[in-house]
C-alpha cells in the first residue's frame, strides 16, 4: 500500500516503522531537527518488541510532494488536527482515504468536516511511545495496538486492505464491531486517568492504589460511561469495572503522556480530554463534577506552563 504517516510522534512513527519494514510504501511527515535525522540517519525505534530501522526513509515536511495515497495515518496532536486534515486534501485526492488516530472522541467528526465523511476512517490506538531524540522513537512496554473501522460499522475494502498491511507487518491489529463504541472506551480510560495523573503528579500505582484517588478514578470513568449511554453510544454496564480492571494490569511506575506533558511544560490535550467530557456533558444534560474539576484544575498549564 502507499501510506503516508502525517505527525511521525510515538504512534505514527512506531506503526509507521513497522509497516516500512514489512515492505510498504511509506512516507513519513515531520519537521524541523525530527525531519532532519530521519533523512541522514533513517528511523529508529527502541522497542521490547523488536528494534527497527527504516534506512533510507521516505521523508518530507511539503504535504503537496507526495501525491495521492491509500492510507494517511493522521497522527497528530489534538490541536493540530483540524489544520491537519485541511493538509490531507491532496493525499486523498485520489479517492485514499484519513484514519485519525487521536485520542478524544470526535476525531472522526473533526476531519470529516474538513474532508468529506467518505474520506475518514475512525481509528483508535494504545502504546506509550514518545520522540526520544530526533529520528528515534522510544517505545516502553510492550502494549502497542491499533483498531481502526468505518464509523457506520460495515466492513469495506479500504479497511481490509490496511488490515492485512498491518497484519503483515506484526502490527496487533483489530477491526471491532463498532470503532466509535471501541473509541469511547478508550476514552473512558484515558481522559479519567489523564486527568488524575496530571492533577496529582503521580504514576498509575499511586493514583490507583490510594483509597480516595480511586474512588475518584472510578467517578471519573462512569461520568464517561454514563455521557455515552446518554449521546447513543451502547456501552455495556460492566465497562467501568472493566476499565478499573485495565489501570490495575498498567505498570505501577507507568504515567500518561498528558502527564509527562505536564512535567516537561508542554502544551496539554486536557480541554479535548476532561474538558470535551464536561463540554459534552453540559450538551446532553448528564453531569461531569470530576472532568470538570480536572479541567478547571489544569487549565493553568494547558498552553505550556512550567510547573
Amino acid at each position: 500500500m502507499k501510506i503516508a504517516v502525517y505527525g511521525t510522534g510515538g504512534v505514527g512513527g512506531y506503526f509507521g516503522a513497522r509497516l516500512a519494514a514489512a515492505g510498504e510504501d511509506v512516507t513519513f511527515i515531520a519537521r524541523g531537527s525530527h525531519l532532519a535525522a530521519i533523512r541522514q540517519n533513517g528511523l529508529k525505534v527502541t522497542s521490547a518488541n523488536g528494534d527497527v530501522l527504516v534506512k533510507p526513509a521516505k521523508a518530507t515536511d511539503d504535504v503537496a510532494s507526495i501525491g495521492p495515497v491509500d492510507v494517511t495515518m493522521l497522527c497528530v496532536k489534538l490541536w493540530d488536527l483540524d489544520d491537519a486534515a485541511e493538509a490531507c486534501r491532496p493525499l486523498v485526492s485520489g479517492g485514499g482515504c484519513v484514519i485519525p488516530f487521536q485520542n478524544g472522541v470526535d476525531a472522526i467528526d473533526r476531519a470529516a468536516a474538513k474532508l468529506g465523511r467518505d474520506k475518514v476512517v475512525g481509528g483508535v490506538a494504545a502504546i506509550a511511545a514518545v520522540i526520544g531524540a530526533p529520528g528515534v522513537i522510544k517505545h516502553t512496554g510492550t502494549m502497542a495496538k491499533i483498531a481502526f473501522g468505518e464509523a457506520d460499522g460495515s466492513r469495506s475494502a479500504r479497511v481490509d486492505a490496511f488490515f492485512a498491511a498491518c497484519k503483515k507487518a506484526g502490527i496487533d491489529a483489530d477491526v471491532p464491531a463498532s470503532i466509535v463504541v471501541a473509541q469511547w472506551r478508550k476514552f473512558m480510560l484515558l481522559a479519567s486517568c489523564s486527568g488524575w495523573t496530571s492533577v496529582t503528579r503521580q504514576t498509575f500505582g499511586v493514583v490507583r492504589s490510594d483509597p480516595e484517588i480511586r474512588q475518584g478514578l472510578r467517578n471519573a470513568i462512569a461520568e464517561v460511561q454514563a455521557l455515552a449511554k446518554a449521546r447513543g453510544v451502547p456501552i455495556p454496564e460492566q465497562a467501568v469495572d472493566e476499565t478499573l480492571a485495565m489501570v490495575d494490569k498498567m505498570p505501577a511506575e507507568m504515567k500518561t503522556s498528558m502527564s509527562q506533558d505536564l512535567e516537561r511544560g508542554n502544551r496539554l490535550e486536557a480541554p479535548w480530554l476532561s474538558g470535551t467530557v464536561a463540554r459534552l456533558g453540559q450538551e446532553s444534560g448528564v453531569p461531569t463534577p470530576v472532568h470538570a474539576t480536572l479541567a478547571a484544575a489544569l487549565r493553568p498549564y494547558q498552553d505550556g506552563a512550567k510547573t
